[in-house]
């Protein structure tokens, strides 16, 4: 299983939604590497969902419900969107701010390309998060 984070402006599409809908598509992304981070999503990976803009937050975490496929919505086939399901909220959520202050996230791309709208979560910082995310 592999983790991702993937971002939204919470004014578009926050994390009350994919709580109320049983799947979504996750789509919109025409960013050439986060298209390629989308297009390396499997079916029962998990993803953070990031709350951009204002807030920059982590708030939740979905379940990647279906492997990449070119979305209906676009001419280009190669706009590719997963499908995602709500699976829980974090207790708390977890603060760019507090992602800054914490030498262990110094290298992750949240950091150093922090317009990246989907990325891929090493193991180490997805537990970090879940445990800071606890306190």
């Amino acid at each position: 299983m592999n983790y991702w984070l993937c971002k939204q402006e919470p004014s578009t599409y926050n994390m009350d939604l994919p709580q109320k809908e049983k799947t979504t598509a996750w789509d919109g992304v025409h960013n050439n590497l986060a298209i390629k981070h989308i297009n390396s999503m499997k079916k029962g990976d998990q993803a953070f969902f990031y709350h951009s803009g204002d807030e920059k937050q982590i708030v939740g975490v979905m379940e990647i419900t279906s492997n990449p496929y070119p979305n209906p919505k676009e001419k280009n086939p190669r706009f590719v969107v997963v499908d995602v399901k709500y699976k829980k909220r974090l207790e708390n959520p977890v603060t760019l701010a507090q992602i800054k202050t914490n030498s262990k996230f110094k290298d992750w791309e949240l950091l150093r390309i922090s317009r990246l709208s989907v990325m891929p979560v090493p193991t180490q910082i997805w537990s970090e998060i879940l445990k800071i995310s606890q306190k």
